[in-house]
């Protein structure tokens, strides 16, 4: 029932050679890495123009909810 789980082939090597032999930024190297970055960026950007519009409302005098 676990040999599925306990006798699987060991691809460490491949893949390590797969990412070593790559000359993009190691945030780029491995499969899927461009939506996971890209993800991060949006929702950073968000959070700072989200920052960013409380704060300037702050100083206008406003609550953020009117």
């Amino acid at each position: 029932m676990l040999n599925s789980l306990v006798f699987k082939p060991n691809r460490v090597v491949e893949k390590q050679k797969f990412v070593q032999s790559q000359s993009a930024p190691i945030y780029y190297r491995l499969p899927r890495s461009k939506l996971y970055v890209g993800s991060y960026y949006a929702i950073f950007a968000l959070g700072m123009v989200s920052t960013a519009y409380g704060a300037f409302q702050l100083i206008k005098g406003k609550p953020a909810g009117e």
